[in-house]
């Protein structure tokens, strides 16, 4: 699984630099080519953590600058908590706070993008042995001039296969044009 996130991730990098046209400089940010991405997230946990986790509900927000008409890249955060099982007894609800750079791929204005975050994912709550863990967040969905709706896979990974946070899920953002 780790080598098909990392060629996704690779592949992502490819083809932005086969997009570089109009290539942007960040003193050239406007309301055309940033926003701010505000949003929410609702997953299914899978791997280890469904043992204990049965949904999880979180909230989105990124900071994006398209280099190009393209290719947008940006900063990442957000918190999603993640409910116990009531079933499952020890079992307590914790959250994740990532942190991390964001890469989105645009063919057209609108219509389907790719994308990925990659960073550090911050753990909250008691239940939790370790105090975070590096993630990828891998994404397709659609989007247009206001709206993005995505479906991703998100894998915070430890040392400790055990602690891997797992979820695939579905987002929706707002785009606030920065003026």
């Amino acid at each position: 699984m780790k080598k098909l996130l990392t060629t996704f991730a690779l592949l992502l990098v490819g083809v932005s630099a086969f997009s570089q046209q109009n290539v942007r400089e960040l003193d050239e940010i406007n309301e055309d080519n940033s926003w701010l991405k505000l949003g929410v997230n609702m997953g299914v946990p899978v791997g280890d953590i469904s043992n204990y986790s049965s949904f999880a509900f979180g909230l989105d927000a990124a900071g994006q600058f398209m280099r190009t008409d393209n290719f947008g890249l940006g900063v990442a955060s957000g918190y999603t908590q993640y409910f116990k099982k009531s079933d499952v007894a020890g079992a307590e609800d914790f959250g994740v706070i990532p942190l991390g750079a964001m890469f989105r791929y645009y063919p057209q204005p609108a219509g389907v993008f790719v994308g990925t975050d990659l960073g550090y994912s911050f753990y909250t709550g008691s239940g939790m042995s370790e105090s975070g863990a590096a993630y990828i967040r891998p994404q397709v969905g659609y989007h247009n001039y206001d709206w993005n709706i995505f479906g991703f896979y998100n894998h915070a990974f430890t040392s400790d296969p055990g602690m891997d946070v797992q979820a695939v899920g579905v987002a929706v953002t707002y785009n606030i044009r920065f003026k």
